[in-house]
């Protein structure tokens, strides 16, 4: 394997990763339902958007409580 040349990362070109504590807070869930209301909303007007909000609302979906 003489062409073989490892992969440094800190030769790329990527932003340095924050510390854990750097992630943003979690949502409410009320926020989470507020968002879940914007996607759908996109998603039903069609658009450039509209699947990506879509496939975004389901998986949100998928990961809180109903508001019923």
């Amino acid at each position: 394997m003489d062409a073989y040349d490892p992969f440094e990362l800190q030769d790329s070109d990527f932003a340095p990763v924050e510390a854990p504590a750097a992630r943003l807070p979690l949502l409410t869930l009320e926020e989470a339902h507020d968002l879940l209301r914007v996607l759908a909303a996109v998603a039903q007007e069609g658009g450039p958007v509209a699947a990506e909000a879509d496939r975004l609302a389901k998986e949100i979906a998928a990961r809180v409580p109903s508001e019923n």
